[in-house]
């Protein structure tokens, strides 16, 4: 008789759900799943580990299953078969948030990264810093760090001490909310000793009314973080300013302000001086692009600081940071033109992608920026308004429509002749072929597969 503790993923397939798997599985529980559709790095990632993943929410899956407990995941909405049949028939379900918190996280020194922009870089660069000074720290990322090639993994044994893991967990503390039954962001769930306060705007338009209702979840992070931890603050923020002033009982660290940690010269490979207080404590030397990813940088050093990892090593590891997966990776080159797959998907993220990759290429270099509204808050029109500014750094614009309800060629009409619209991935691609020319960086910007559309690019210019 198999006594190994069983659990079954709704939801499987998402970054979140898929890294809850892969933790489950190192920790000794037999896992499986479900999810409508899988694509990478999440499909090979499980792949990968042999877990075996049903497609589609039929309630049949559960027949035979007898999972001790069933993880939902916030994909899952009441209705889905495997949904009503969990609940008809009286069978233990969790959040994927909880059941990590119960099952991992209360062991450990959680140091969590939240915001708005750049949680997987950030939550990225300080896991490898915190690797790369010998602390074997666990983490669960919404993306796949090429340092680790993972997306999640429990802490492992110190070199220095191979008799036990590692207290340290990094994990992308998200504020979507938990699950159909939960409807607290995620991170509330985490109970962090460093927390990492990136950015906050608004986001996520399918659960919150307003940026308000996102402030009061980050204001319910807070009451989460004990007096001896640590919060590091974005000071150029004025919506995290208004979180902390809602009540606030552990020490800040600001960053991005002269008061805190700065970014002091930069040269022109992108390295930067690390300031503290106004007084030079470091340099980081790397070609990752644009400022945003310079403050991501000043968190992670910070956030590493506190659990004892010096600037001068923090500063020593960034430089041998890899990025993420979807982060403006090269996916290809063909006849001197350039195809980045980036993650980019809200109208600050797209504008900070495009002028990134301009401040790297210079001004005489042609930019066809690519793009899907693909996550819920796009679908349904909230930032509209915003992307006409947000892509004007391109040089191109070509945007699919497909799946879209509004108006897509009327919402970007300020972008002029340097906008095509396209229903279908055929129609964009060969837009694209079209318009393309040798020296052209093509970025291709969505939070999902995008049809396989960079390859289909990259065969499409080779002939």
């Amino acid at each position: 008789m198999n006594t190994t503790p069983h659990i079954h993923i709704i939801g499987i397939g998402g970054t979140f759900m898929g890294g809850v798997a892969a933790i489950a599985q190192e920790a000794g529980f037999r896992v499986s799943g479900c999810d409508a559709k899988m694509y990478p790095p999440m499909s090979t990632q499980l792949e990968a580990l042999g877990i075996e993943v049903v497609e589609g929410f039929e309630a049949a899956q559960l027949d035979g299953c007898a999972a001790d407990v069933y993880v939902i995941g916030n994909v899952a909405r009441r209705g889905l078969p495997v949904v009503e049949a969990i609940l008809n028939r009286g069978l233990n379900y969790i959040s994927g948030p909880q059941w990590l918190a119960e099952n991992v996280l209360h062991h450990h020194w959680v140091l969590a990264v939240a915001g708005t922009h750049g949680k997987t870089t950030t939550a990225s660069m300080l896991a490898w810093v915190l690797e790369d000074a010998g602390l074997a720290p666990g983490f669960l990322i919404g993306g796949v760090p090429q340092n680790f090639a993972v997306s999640a993994r429990l802490p492992q044994a110190p070199a220095q001490d191979k008799a036990s893991r590692s207290p340290f967990f990094v994990i992308e503390a998200d504020e979507y909310d938990t699950a159909f039954f939960d409807k607290r962001s995620k991170f509330v769930h985490y109970r962090p000793r460093t927390c990492v306060l990136n950015n906050l705007e608004f986001d996520h338009a399918d659960i919150f009314a307003n940026l308000a209702a996102i402030q009061t979840q980050f204001h319910h992070l807070l009451r989460t973080v004990p007096g001896d931890g640590l919060i590091v603050n974005n000071g150029r923020e004025a919506a995290l300013a208004e979180v902390l002033a809602q009540g606030c009982w552990t020490p800040v660290a600001p960053f991005g302000i002269a008061e805190g940690w700065q970014v002091g010269a930069v040269d022109a490979s992108g390295g930067f001086e690390v300031l503290l207080h106004g007084e030079p404590v470091g340099q980081v030397a790397w070609d990752l692009l644009g400022e945003h990813n310079r403050l991501n940088a000043l968190a992670a050093i910070a956030a590493a600081r506190h659990v004892g990892v010096s600037v001068q090593a923090a500063c020593a590891a960034l430089g041998r940071f890899k990025n993420v997966k979807r982060r403006m990776e090269i996916r290809g080159e063909v006849n001197g033109i350039t195809v980045y797959d980036d993650f980019a998907h809200h109208p600050t993220a797209i504008a900070t992608t495009v002028a990134g990759l301009r401040q790297k290429v210079g001004a005489d270099t042609r930019i066809l920026a690519v793009l899907e509204p693909r996550s819920n808050t796009m679908k349904l029109g909230a930032m509209k308004a915003a992307l006409p500014e947000s892509l004007a750094g391109a040089d191109k614009v070509f945007c699919y429509a497909g799946g879209v309800d509004w108006d897509v060629q009327a919402a970007l009409s300020p972008l002029g002749a340097k906008l095509h619209v396209a229903q279908q991935l055929d129609e964009l691609v060969a837009a694209i072929v079209a318009q393309a020319q040798p020296g052209d960086q093509i970025v291709v910007m969505s939070n999902g597969g995008f049809g396989g559309i960079h390859q289909q690019l990259l065969t499409a210019l080779k002939g």
